[in-house]
């Protein structure tokens, strides 16, 4: 089989989990990466072996011959970048979130469509081992009909203040939201209908951040589920992982909960901290990742060779983000707002 020759736009933290899970791919050539910043990029390149470096990613479209490119821009960046892939007659993987106007999320759509490229949004969470459980669960009518949930998806203050450059300029909805929204909305199987959100400023903003706190949200589903979703980046840096993660969802038979933050099975201590490493997303075992957010980009990899529906859709995608910004709207309002799908 010929290898499959991929493109990254985005040489940051998470552009590099992609260049890493494709380079271990046997079938897939990094043929290109583009970043605004070259050093960033040439560094990206001479790591993973990619030959060719550029800082205009239209331009990389045009010289580079590639497959499918993965679009590991910051959040509200996506849009154009997108719309230029599919007109090159690329497919993508982009990351979460699709996009953060309801104009860009239209536009992108119809590009998609129009180009009759393939596309997903990396929802990874869908690749997870526990909520891939629930799912089967859950499907399986193992807790019977669902009629609420809950999830949290938290990260402490240094990912706002240190690991994002860019967090002023989007939201823990964005960064944080999307996830929940979408890992919830795959085990409840409907879309929201209508949400309720409270948000708090002031911590972050103390600390250079001009930034939304928190958001506390209630999100009624067309089936009639109820779900309490929170999200925030200010639990304290001392907390033992980064990510507080946890899910409850409740049947008429039966109920599951998921803890993926402190889940018990490995700390670490030392005479200044304990920590509770990361063996879920992005383990490392034979020096390969393991975890399923290197699951969720050979996934995608896998279904353009055999054609088979990708685990997300783009328009699950959309749909999500479509919520989300109800969210923004609901808790700048101060009153419930329903999805404009």
């Amino acid at each position: 089989m010929d290898k499959m020759k991929a493109a990254i736009i985005g040489a940051g933290k998470q552009g590099e989990v992609h260049a890493r899970t494709l380079n271990e791919i046997p079938y897939v050539d990094i043929v290109a990466i583009c970043d605004l910043n070259e050093t960033r990029a040439g560094e990206m390149a001479q790591k993973y072996n990619i030959k060719e470096v550029y800082t205009d990613h239209k331009e990389m479209l045009n010289k580079s011959d590639c497959d499918f490119v993965a679009i590991v821009t910051p959040d509200h960046l996506h849009a154009q970048v997108t719309i230029d892939c599919t007109n090159a007659k690329k497919h993508i993987l982009i990351e979460k979130p699709f996009a953060t106007t309801r104009e860009d999320i239209h536009a992108m759509l119809e590009a998609i469509e129009r180009n009759k490229v393939r596309a997903m949004v990396d929802l990874h969470n869908r690749w997870s081992p526990p909520f891939s459980t629930a799912k089967r669960a859950i499907e399986n009518g193992e807790i019977g009909d669902i009629r609420s949930g809950y999830i949290r998806l938290n990260d402490n203050k240094s990912v706002a203040t240190d690991m994002l450059s860019w967090s002023a300029n989007s939201s823990i909805l964005w960064f944080l939201g999307s996830h929940s929204l979408d890992a919830i909305s795959w085990l409840v199987n409907s879309r929201v209908e209508k949400v309720y959100s409270v948000a708090r400023d002031g911590v972050l903003k103390k600390l250079g951040v001009d930034t939304i706190d928190m958001y506390q949200t209630t999100l009624e589903y067309e089936n009639g589920c109820i779900v309490q979703m929170e999200n925030g980046w200010i639990t304290p840096n001392g907390n033992t992982a980064i990510i507080d993660f946890k899910c409850n969802v409740l049947g008429s038979e039966g109920m599951i909960n998921i803890n993926t933050s402190s889940h018990d099975l490995i700390q670490i201590s030392t005479e200044k901290k304990t920590m509770s490493p990361d063996i879920l997303a992005k383990p490392i075992v034979e020096n390969k990742m393991a975890g399923f957010s290197s699951n969720s980009i050979r996934s995608f990899v896998d279904r353009l060779i055999d054609g088979k529906p990708f685990l997300v859709s783009v328009e699950e995608a959309a749909n999500s983000c479509l919520a989300l910004i109800a969210i923004l709207e609901s808790a700048n309002k101060g009153k419930a707002v329903k999805v404009d799908y």
